[in-house]
């Protein structure tokens, strides 16, 4: 009888979608070509072809879910680092400005986790003609 991913309880279900929008993360972090080894690379691939729902032999979805969490590392660490080297210094700059402008609020913008994401993403998101 042959064994299945669902029948092992060290690997859940890895469906297609799953690998789909993970590769497509990593590559809009960078992190696909220039940290995954090419032998993994193929291994995501080959599985996003070949796979209708969910990857179903047990050898597969562990070397599967061995990429998976190398990419999620590597993806979760660069927005991670971004947002602490670009969102919160942009933070710190529009709360100091708005504190001349007379914000009182102004002064919890520069540790706003939250804040300092999206100033982050929106200067990821700029095109490289615009910045200083």
């Amino acid at each position: 009888m042959r064994e299945t991913a669902s029948h092992n309880n060290t690997s859940n279900f890895i469906s297609r979608a799953q690998l789909v929008r993970l590769k497509l993360k990593a590559m809009r972090a960078g992190a696909w070509y220039r940290n995954l080894r090419r032998i993994d690379r193929v291994l995501i691939d080959l599985t996003i072809i070949v796979t209708r729902n969910n990857v179903r032999s047990t050898s597969l979805a562990r070397n599967i879910r061995s990429v998976v969490e190398k990419l999620e590392a590597l993806v979760g660490s660069s927005l991670q680092r971004i947002i602490k080297e670009v969102g919160f210094p942009m933070a710190r700059r529009a709360s100091s400005l708005a504190q001349k402008w007379g914000h009182p609020s102004a002064n919890e913008w520069s540790s706003d986790s939250s804040f300092a994401s999206f100033l982050a993403i929106v200067n990821m998101n700029e095109p490289k003609t615009f910045k200083s």
